[in-house]
Parts: C-alpha cells; sequence; structure tokens
C-alpha cells in the first residue's frame, strides 16, 4: 500500500522544518509569500490531503453543520437545504443531513449522532411528534448552536427562522372568500404543532373578520400526507352540510383532497382548495394547485447567515434572533372560482 504523504514528507523535500510547513499550509501570516508558495506546490506535486481530524481536534472545530429535517422528499426541505449549504461554502463549512421522517425517537437519534460527530452546531425542524425538546436542550448545554427553523418550540430560547403562520391561515382562507367560497373548511394536524396551530387560528379569525361562522364538523384532524387528504376530503363531502373549499395542512394534503374530490365528480374550483409550501407539484397537477408560499429559499438562506453570526459571537447565544418572514398567496386553478 502507498504510503499517504504528510506534512513531514514537505518539510524534508524543502530541507524546511515541520512547523513552517503547517504554517505555510494554515496561512500563518509571518510566512512569506515565496515560502508560502514552495510549499503548496510542493503539497501538491506529492498529493497532500490534510488530516482533517488531527486538524479538528487541535482547532476544536469540524467545519461540519447538522441539518435535521422531516423529510427530505418534500421540496420544501430540500430548498432550506440546498441554501443552507450554499450560504456555508464560501466559509468553508459541510452540511450532513439527518432525516426524522416524523418520529422524535429517529429526531433524538438524529441529535445524538450528530453530536457523536462534532459538528460546530445543529439546524433543526421539528417532527410532528415532538413535544419534549429535551434532546435539543443538549446541544444548548454543549454551547453550540443550534437553530431552529420553519416547525420551531418557544420554549427553547434558541434564534429562529420562521413564517408567520398566523398570517398564513388568515390569506389563504382570505384568498377563499375573495373568491366567492362561503363554507370553508381546514384539514390539518393532530399533532400540536406551533406552526399548524398558528394557521388553524388564522383561519379562524379570518372567517370572524367576514361574519362567516366556524363549523367545528368543518375542521378534520388527522395526518399530513395524500392518505390524510383524500380521508378528510371524503369526511367533509359526506356530512349533511358540505364545504364549497377546503384549506389542507400542506401540499401533499391538498393534493390528496384533489384526488378524492375528483373521485366523486367534485372537480375544483368548483369546490376550491389550497394548500401550503409551494411544493414543485403543485404547478404541475390538474387543476393546479393554489398555495402558500413559504419562501423556503429565504428560510435557508437565513439560516446560514444567522449560524455565521453566532459563530462569531462571544457566546452563540449572545444575540437572539427571532426571523419572522411574510407569506404570499400563490393564485392558481383550484380556487379560481370567479372565472
Amino acid at each position: 500500500m502507498k504510503k499517504k504523504t504528510t506534512i513531514y514528507d514537505i518539510a524534508k523535500a524543502l530541507d524546511i522544518t515541520v512547523s513552517t510547513v503547517s504554517r505555510a499550509l494554515s496561512g500563518f501570516p509571518a510566512i512569506s509569500d515565496t515560502t508560502r508558495k514552495a510549499v503548496v506546490e510542493m503539497a501538491k506535486k506529492l498529493n497532500y490531503s490534510p488530516n482533517k481530524l488531527a486538524s479538528a481536534l487541535k482547532s476544536g472545530k469540524t467545519h461540519i453543520i447538522g441539518v435535521i429535517v422531516p423529510s427530505v422528499q418534500a421540496h420544501f426541505f430540500a430548498s432550506i437545504i440546498h441554501c443552507i449549504e450554499d450560504g456555508l461554502k464560501d466559509s468553508g463549512y459541510r452540511v450532513i443531513i439527518y432525516q426524522s421522517n416524523e418520529s422524535v425517537e429517529n429526531e433524538i437519534n438524529g441529535v445524538r449522532t450528530l453530536l457523536e460527530a462534532q459538528v460546530d452546531g445543529i439546524m433543526a425542524s421539528m417532527s410532528l411528534e415532538t413535544e419534549d425538546t429535551a434532546h435539543f436542550s443538549e446541544i444548548i448545554k454543549q454551547n453550540k448552536p443550534l437553530i431552529l427553523f420553519d416547525r420551531v418550540n418557544t420554549d427553547l430560547k434558541v434564534p429562529t427562522v420562521t413564517l408567520d403562520d398566523f398570517k398564513a391561515g388568515y390569506i389563504a382562507t382570505k384568498h377563499l372568500i375573495d373568491q366567492g367560497y362561503q363554507k370553508i373548511a381546514f384539514v390539518t394536524t393532530v399533532h400540536q404543532i406551533k406552526i399548524f396551530n398558528d394557521r388553524l387560528e388564522g383561519y379562524k379569525a379570518a372567517l370572524s373578520d367576514h361574519n362567516l361562522p366556524v363549523i367545528k364538523d368543518h375542521i378534520i384532524f388527522g395526518g399530513l400526507s395524500i392518505k390524510d387528504g383524500r380521508f378528510g376530503a371524503g369526511k367533509l363531502m359526506r356530512s349533511s352540510d358540505k364545504p364549497d373549499a377546503i384549506i389542507a395542512g400542506d401540499d401533499f394534503t391538498a393534493l390528496g383532497v384533489i384526488k378524492k374530490l375528483k373521485e366523486i365528480n367534485e372537480t375544483p374550483p368548483q369546490i376550491g382548495v389550497i394548500g401550503f409550501a409551494n411544493e414543485a407539484f403543485s404547478a404541475y397537477i390538474t387543476p393546479n394547485l393554489s398555495t402558500i408560499d413559504q419562501h423556503a429559499s429565504k428560510i435557508g438562506q437565513e439560516c446560514a447567515k444567522m449560524f455565521l453570526k453566532m459563530i462569531n459571537q462571544e457566546s452563540p447565544y449572545a444575540n437572539m434572533e427571532h426571523i419572522v418572514l411574510d407569506p404570499g398567496v400563490v393564485e392558481r386553478e383550484s380556487t379560481n372560482k370567479k372565472n
């Protein structure tokens, strides 16, 4: 087996000290440009690859960030991850991704695994099952940066990047009302997650502000999936007081709603349907789906900027930022009742 090149080999080839090689490769300012250039060229010639583990042990930094998301299959979370990576690459950071698959047990294992890997910080969007946040508190105890995005828990005193979800629920409902719908239902998750509770409260406030009743049987609690959307729509359309529009907890649930409505010949936009997240598929299904844009790219960009601020402070939690983004309605065929 070919022996791996070390800084000792470079020092021997150039007849200089090992410490000089080390300082030249790490950008030490006292090293002359001539020496630095010679060391870099010899390192390339000998195919030198730095021992990143040794460097990490010495500096206390791995330049690796952990990102925990419910699923990378959702375009929303994939876009966030892409923008986090893009925002950190110029600072030399790499990203390890861990999926919770909406399981708090997986999320706990993810935090443990990432901490064992000595990541420099963790960014996370919580699973639907997460209620106890003790595993996230461990990150804070180790004085590593923790940033929560999208799905957060206000009991944890950490920086956050979120959407104004009350407003998101409100404008989704108002959009339907403006299109002429009067009996608006809501299919959402049974889990007590802040963003979904806020959206439901926004929905109720919009109905109240427009003198429309909040009908208990028009609020269906279940899961967030195509299957749950089908179930929720079926239950609503079998009721004696059928709604004329349905808000779904996310775009996948909305897709299930549309599928079920088409099966029973209740084709949108006769029955209006709107979702959340502006998933990539929402523009291509038939009818294409109206949705609330949660600005995934902006969330990722803000997370990256926030992390770089945190690591340059005396303490990562010295200045606590809470960035709240403004949602927007993406109007498409599934709510286009007026036309």
